[in-house]
């Protein structure tokens, strides 16, 4: 399961080092594409064939807009040694990347912010929103 939060620098070509402790649940081959509420969603293969096979089953007519989102700009990376991996251009402008950026864990899937973006995600989350969130787990 992928938790915790890791603030990192990318570097001037693009690339963003993901944590170790994501590497090992991601694999050696992972897909980035873009995600929701300005991030951008880290998926194993695993994870990746789900989310295909989820959104194939829409029909058509309903489904090409998620589509077209999410498969239209993704890519696949292998990190490097470093355990860097090169965000796309249309990636990087997708999610306002610039340099400081937040590598998070969302259960199954990573993500990674704008650490400025993240910062403001947070601070505009009321407790009231989360409670409602919260009622869908039956917690």
């Amino acid at each position: 399961m992928l938790t915790g939060e890791y603030q990192h620098n990318m570097d001037l070509k693009g690339r963003v080092t993901i944590p170790s402790k994501f590497r090992d649940d991601l694999g050696d081959k992972f897909y980035v594409c873009k995600g929701l509420d300005g991030c951008l969603f880290v998926l194993s293969q695993e994870q990746w064939d789900r989310l295909v096979e989820k959104v194939a089953a829409i029909p058509l007519a309903q489904g090409k807009a998620i589509q077209r989102y999410f498969f239209s700009g993704a890519a696949e990376v292998e990190p490097d040694k470093q355990g860097r991996v090169l965000i796309p251009q249309n990636l990087r402008d997708h999610a306002g990347l610039e340099k400081d950026v937040t590598v998070i864990g969302a259960a199954v899937r990573a993500e990674i912010w704008d650490t400025a973006r993240w910062n403001e995600y947070n601070q505009s989350q009321t407790d009231e929103a989360i409670e409602a969130s919260m009622a869908l787990l039956d917690f």
